[in-house]
C-alpha cells in the first residue's frame, strides 16, 4: 500500500521539481542581477576612495583625509569618519575594534542573497536528481501497464531526465555568481583594513585634532 501511494507521488512529483527548479531559477537570477549592480557601485566607490587615500598619503596631506571622512556615501568614508572621531576623544584605544564592529555590521549588507544562491548551487542538482527519480519511476510503471512498447518508456525517461539538466542548469550560475560576488565582498573588506591602519596610525602619532 504504501508502494502504490509513492508511486502516485511519484507521478506528480517530476512536474512539481520542475516547477520548484523554474521559481529557484527565477529568484536566483533576480539576485544575481541585484548584487551585480550593488556590489558594482561599491567597489566604484571604493576604488575612487581607495585612490584618494593614495593620493593623500603620498602627499602627505591629512586634510585630504578628513575630507574622505565626510563623505558619508562611501563605505571607507563612513569608517572614516567613526574612526577619527573616535580617535579624537579616545585616541589608539578601542579603536581596532571599533573597526571590526563596524565590519560586522556592514558585512551582511555586502553578502545579502549570498547565502541563497550558495543553497540553491548545492541543492538544485539534487533536486533535479529527485525529478529525474520521479520520471523514472512514472515511466517504467507506464512501461508495465503498456503492454510492452518500448517508446513509451523511452519517452518518460527522456522527460525525466530534463529535471536533471535543469537542475544543472539552475546551479551552475548560481555558483558562479556566489564565487564572483564573495571576491568582490572580500576585496572591498580588505579595503577597511587600510582605513584601520590609517586611523590607527593617526592616534598613535597624535594628529587627529
Amino acid at each position: 500500500m504504501f508502494t502504490e501511494q509513492f508511486y502516485s507521488i511519484a507521478h506528480a512529483g517530476h512536474e512539481v521539481t520542475l516547477w520548484l527548479l523554474v521559481i529557484l531559477s527565477i529568484f536566483s537570477v533576480a539576485f544575481i542581477f541585484e548584487r551585480f549592480f550593488t556590489l558594482r557601485k561599491v567597489r566604484a566607490n571604493s576604488l575612487k576612495a581607495t585612490q584618494r587615500i593614495s593620493e593623500a598619503l603620498q602627499s602627505n596631506n591629512l586634510s585630504e583625509i578628513e575630507d574622505l571622512s565626510r563623505d558619508r556615501e562611501t563605505f571607507e568614508g563612513r569608517a572614516l569618519s567613526y574612526g577619527l572621531r573616535h580617535a579624537k576623544d579616545n585616541g589608539a584605544d578601542g579603536l581596532e575594534e571599533i573597526f571590526n564592529s563596524y565590519a560586522l555590521i556592514e558585512k551582511p549588507n555586502f553578502e545579502k542573497y549570498l547565502n541563497f544562491l550558495a543553497t540553491v548551487g548545492s541543492n538544485a542538482p539534487f533536486i533535479g536528481l529527485l525529478g529525474t527519480v520521479f520520471g523514472i519511476m512514472d515511466a517504467f510503471r507506464e512501461l508495465a501497464t503498456s503492454q510492452g512498447d518500448a517508446s513509451a518508456v523511452m519517452l518518460g525517461i527522456s522527460k525525466a531526465l530534463v529535471a536533471t539538466g535543469i537542475g544543472l542548469l539552475v546551479a551552475i550560475p548560481a555558483v558562479i555568481a556566489f564565487n564572483y560576488f564573495q571576491r568582490q565582498v572580500k576585496t572591498i573588506m580588505q579595503s577597511l583594513e587600510s582605513v584601520k591602519d590609517i586611523c590607527l596610525a593617526l592616534a598613535k602619532s597624535k594628529k587627529v585634532n
